[in-house]
């Protein structure tokens, strides 16, 4: 051994870089070649954690004294030692973790309600609409069941003053304007009963040549009407002379005491009936007495219904 040289040099003790100087090169320094750096050194295991990595004490260079590391009492802080949370991705500090903040709180869904509100009115005013259409529907449908004349049958004004009544008549006040009245009749209103809009009826049929024609016009279609007439008698039966559009009728109108009064015209009012055929159009029906005739009789109004009735139908 040479003097200041403890032994032989082992690959610990030999500068890793000695091949790099003079003094390295003379005791036979090489560079490495798939070692540790050290001439003919071997990897060596290290136990897990031995080796450091940048985070341990600085190496002095080679010729450098060794300062040696500062020994920090236990629990004194090293002003060398960085928190691990003051570092780029650290831990977090030991203290209570704040909880992440919570999501927001939505808050109602207004365009949800609007929606809802706009399918509401819709439905509201679908059904409003509905109604408005059945109404009349519904309402026409009643007033038919209820009698209302059809087209063909209703009457419009006319100047023999004829009206058409609700349940499809053709009525007239026997002292109407479409009424004249002729021989010695004439319209008066001592008896109270009538059923005319004034209380008024034709009298003094009673003598031959007194007459009433009214001329019926729009009369729907040709065929049998049922002819009507109000009238009032007391004691004996009476019946005249009945003429459609200039001939005479088969059979007298009957105006027979169907109420059985002896006396009192005010309680004698009833009705009948014949069944006189019509053409389409305008008609005249004429209720005379003639000779032979009984017709001592008040007669307030007349009225045609289509086809053949009777008082019960």
């Amino acid at each position: 051994m040479t003097p200041g040289e403890n032994g032989p040099s082992t690959p610990e003790d030999d500068d890793p870089f000695g091949y790099l100087y003079a003094d390295g090169q003379a005791r036979g320094a090489q560079p490495p070649s798939g070692g540790y750096g050290y001439p003919n050194s071997v990897s060596r295991v290290r136990t897990v954690g031995e080796r450091q990595y940048g985070g341990g004490p600085q190496q002095p260079q080679y010729g450098q004294p060794t300062v040696p590391q500062q020994q920090v009492p236990y629990g004194q802080p090293n002003a060398h030692y960085q928190a691990p949370e003051t570092l780029p991705g650290g831990a977090p500090p030991n203290g209570p973790r704040s909880a992440p903040p919570a999501p927001g709180r939505r808050g109602p869904n207004t365009k949800g309600l609007l929606i809802g509100a706009i399918a509401v009115v819709a439905a509201v005013v679908i059904g409003i609409g509905i109604a408005m259409l059945n109404g009349p529907d519904d309402k026409k449908n009643n007033n038919q069941a209820g009698g209302t004349p059809s087209q063909s049958q209703s009457q419009g004004p006319s100047p023999s003053g004829s009206s058409s009544a609700a349940s499809g008549e053709l009525k007239t006040d026997a002292t109407g304007s479409g009424v004249q009245l002729a021989g010695g009749a004439t319209k008066t209103s001592d008896v109270q009963g009538a059923q005319s809009s004034d209380g008024s009826y034709v009298g003094s049929l009673n003598q031959v040549g007194a007459s009433m024609t009214w001329t019926v016009d729009n009369v729907p279609s040709g065929g049998t009407y049922t002819l009507f007439a109000h009238f009032s008698v007391v004691g004996d039966d009476q019946g005249m002379t009945v003429t459609v559009n200039g001939k005479p009728f088969g059979t007298k109108l009957p105006l027979r005491n169907y109420t059985h009064t002896p006396a009192d015209l005010t309680k004698g009012w009833t009705t009948t009936y014949i069944w006189p055929t019509l053409k389409q159009g305008t008609n005249t029906i004429s209720i005379s007495c003639q000779a032979g005739d009984k017709c001592n009789a008040l007669i307030d109004q007349l009225w045609l219904k289509q086809g053949q009735h009777t008082l019960h139908s």
